[in-house]
């Protein structure tokens, strides 16, 4: 499969991992955008699963173990070369996940890993995509947290 100039789109899956108000990203160490920070994610091997392919992706990326939740988004991502032709041309489906295990390291294609709070964002400079699917993440685990603690307050109610 050939990813620069390829013949057709090829489709990717990224793992949005958040704990604790903030999320986990990667600073790319091979193109498409080396050097950026971005989602843990690649693309998606025959016969498996776009679950799977987030678990994997995670795992290689990060040393994490996660959990996949909901699909928080689908992207579409054209890198065109200086001539306009197709130098990347991908389809990106993105999932919320919770790290279950392992231990956070830079691996495979990744050169760094760390957490962000949504504060720390606009300095990283994420591609627009991935800069919409981090909030949405952020907010759900938000979102959640806010359940939670409204859920324990009734149980204290009850009592």
């Amino acid at each position: 499969m050939k990813r620069e100039y390829p013949e057709s789109p090829l489709i990717g899956v990224g793992a949005v991992i958040v704990a604790d108000g903030r999320a986990l990203l990667i600073r790319r160490g091979q193109p498409p955008l080396l050097g950026e920070w971005s989602l843990p994610g690649g693309v998606l091997e025959c016969g498996e699963t776009l679950r799977d392919a987030a678990i994997r992706e995670a795992r290689e990326e990060t040393g994490l173990v996660v959990e996949v939740g909901e699909m928080l988004g689908v992207y579409e991502r054209v890198i065109r070369s200086e001539d306009a032709r197709v130098r990347y041309h991908y389809v990106l489906i993105d999932f919320l996940c919770r790290a279950v295990g392992g231990e956070l390291k830079a691996g495979s294609d990744a050169a760094e890993a760390d957490w962000f709070s949504r504060e720390e964002l606009p300095a990283l400079k994420l591609a627009y995509d991935a800069n919409d699917v981090v909030r949405k993440g952020l907010d759900r685990w938000e979102s959640a947290r806010s359940e939670v603690k409204k859920d324990r307050s009734e149980v204290r109610l009850q009592r």
